[in-house]
């Protein structure tokens, strides 16, 4: 069982609610070979350290600084199984590689940059590096409510220029894969201004806000699409 240290340093924000995905990941492992997994957008590296973890060799990438900014993390866990490199998630190269591809957070920022055409590369570059059978298991922003999309444009700095996206479109971007299963979360969670706050916030969608609140007005999407 992952405890909750290691799951503080695999989600590292906003915890409790971007770590609902992580029941529906660990049922998905366990059918995957222990073979090659790649992280993509690692930033800090924590799902990276969750697959070496769990027994894979991992890549750890990001844009730029992968090994200099991830590193420190893994060295706390000792772990032996995680290599570096600077990946463009768009243009990953590697084909028929990884067993498991992982990200969390990225597509909306790769839309800042180039829009719906390059998230869908994005996903079209996953599905040539995995290896046929392999999963990719992700979590994204969703564009989510109205006042969601509200209070992004008016608080966060990045809020009016990230390219949020939709179930729907999440669905699109999978269409090549054999089977995906997708799932959202959280409402008022987002809403937190400080970590505490997001904790709270996240009892009251566990217990309320994921139950009745429509799949489109929540601000996560969690699943898994195999090639």
């Amino acid at each position: 069982m992952t405890s909750p240290q290691m799951i503080n340093d695999i989600f590292q924000w906003d915890v409790k609610a971007w770590s609902t995905a992580l029941p529906f990941w660990e049922q998905k492992i366990k059918v995957i070979p222990k073979g090659n997994a790649l992280e993509l957008g690692g930033r800090q590296g924590g799902l990276s350290l969750w697959l070496a973890s769990q027994g894979f060799n991992v890549i750890c990438s990001d844009l730029s600084d992968s090994e200099v900014t991830a590193k420190p993390l893994h060295q706390q866990y000792n772990l032996s199984n995680v290599s570096y490199a600077d990946i463009d998630a768009s243009a990953i190269p590697f084909q028929d590689h990884f067993d498991v591809i992982v990200f969390k957070s990225i597509i909306g920022g790769i839309g800042r940059f180039g829009g719906m055409e390059l998230q869908q590369k994005t996903f079209d570059s996953i599905h040539k590096a995995l290896k046929p059978g392999g999963y990719l298991l992700f979590a994204e922003n969703l564009i989510a409510s109205p006042l969601h999309q509200f209070l992004r444009k008016k608080f966060v700095k990045w809020g009016d220029t990230w390219r949020y996206v939709s179930l729907s479109e999440l669905k699109s971007f999978t269409n090549e894969f054999r089977s995906v299963e997708i799932k959202a979360a959280g409402f008022a969670s987002a809403f937190g201004r400080s970590e505490s706050q997001r904790n709270g916030f996240s009892i009251i969608d566990k217990v309320i806000c994921n139950s009745v609140v429509p799949d489109n007005w929540k601000y996560i999407a969690y699943g898994a699409a195999k090639k």
